[in-house]
């Protein structure tokens, strides 16, 4: 019988992702969709090195992670960016279902937030900063069009700190779907759900917690008792950027509209309804996603720089409570 390779046999770890796991500094999984699918270049390419920068200046390692050539990567160089870039649809957008063909083909990926979080968690990265994560799309209960990255936040362990959940979907049974899976739904400064471009909705989160320490001591007891699976981390876009909430409607119900008009469906649902919003809006929601995702970088930098200042406690205490009395 063949034995199983573990992931990591697929898995290269850049040397400044793998010095900070090694010695237990705090790390920052972004994903790479957003730079391929995301936005158009050369913005997807200018904003992939904002977001890093602003990792680093909030005190933790960013690790933006993709499939390069068939390899699983955490921490991308600059070229390697740069390709995924210039590359935009023409590479494949890569989820769970798509991880296998992409690597035993050899090829090149953006990860999605399902596939950021699979290559995150074999990493030992625990903290992921992103947009907005997927869910239930409209017409779900025709269509039973469903976004893998659910599913893999009721599986893996990482915490994905978004602005909400895209304002593309229908919130009310994406949070539906997250309770029933046991993933709780946190609004950092926030009683609602933020709705990706808008601060609210009508929608409220399990639990409100005001700091990162405060949210790192859940996710540290979460899986302390053994409750594998991820966290959302809701944190709304900041003021001066939010975008009115009937502008952003309009705009999503006349692109809705034309996608179902088009067929376009599936995993091409996203790509296309955010773009058009972005050229209904004049590129305003562009602007809107890029300091969000910012703004994501920087609290899912300082619940990093928690996170391990939590490990490093534990580690400590384990090791002096093991000593043998004098």
């Amino acid at each position: 019988m063949t034995p199983h390779l573990h992931a990591n046999s697929h898995l290269d770890v850049h040397p400044d992702v793998a010095r900070a796991l090694g010695t237990g500094r705090p790390v920052v999984a972004l994903e790479s969709t957003i730079i391929s699918h995301g936005m158009p270049y050369p913005q997807n390419v200018a904003t992939a090195r904002r977001v890093e920068a602003e990792v680093r200046a909030s005190g933790a390692v960013p690790a933006t992670i993709a499939v390069i050539d068939g390899r699983l990567k955490a921490g991308l160089t600059d070229a390697q960016i740069e390709t995924l870039g210039q590359g935009g649809r023409d590479i494949a957008k890569v989820s769970r279902r798509d991880l296998p063909f992409i690597v035993a083909a050899g090829r090149s990926g953006a990860t999605t937030v399902a596939a950021t979080m699979i290559v995150a968690a074999h990493a030992g990265i625990a903290v992921f900063a992103t947009g907005g994560i997927g869910g239930v799309h409209r017409g779900a209960a025709q269509s039973f069009d469903v976004s893998a990255d659910l599913q893999e936040l009721a599986r893996t362990s990482v915490a994905v700190v978004c602005a909400g959940a895209k304002a593309i979907l229908d919130l009310r049974l994406t949070l539906e779907y997250l309770e029933t899976h046991g993933v709780p739904v946190i609004g950092h400064g926030t009683d609602v759900l933020p709705a990706f471009y808008t601060r609210d909705s009508e929608f409220k989160v399990d639990q409100r917690l005001d700091s990162a320490a405060e949210i790192a001591r859940v996710m540290h007891a979460k899986w302390q008792l053994g409750l594998a699976g991820g966290l959302v981390v809701a944190n709304p876009i900041p003021p001066a950027f939010a975008m009115p909430r009937e502008r952003i409607d309009a705009a999503i119900a006349q692109a809705l509209r034309e996608a179902q008009a088009q067929g376009v469906s599936g995993k091409e649902s996203t790509p296309f309804l955010l773009a058009r919003v972005s050229e209904l809006t004049g590129g305003d929601s562009l602007a809107a996603n890029i300091e969000l995702v910012l703004n994501n970088a920087r609290l899912a930098a300082a619940i990093a720089v928690e996170y391990a200042h939590q490990r490093a406690v534990q580690i400590s205490e384990t090791a002096s409570l093991s000593r043998p009395e004098p």
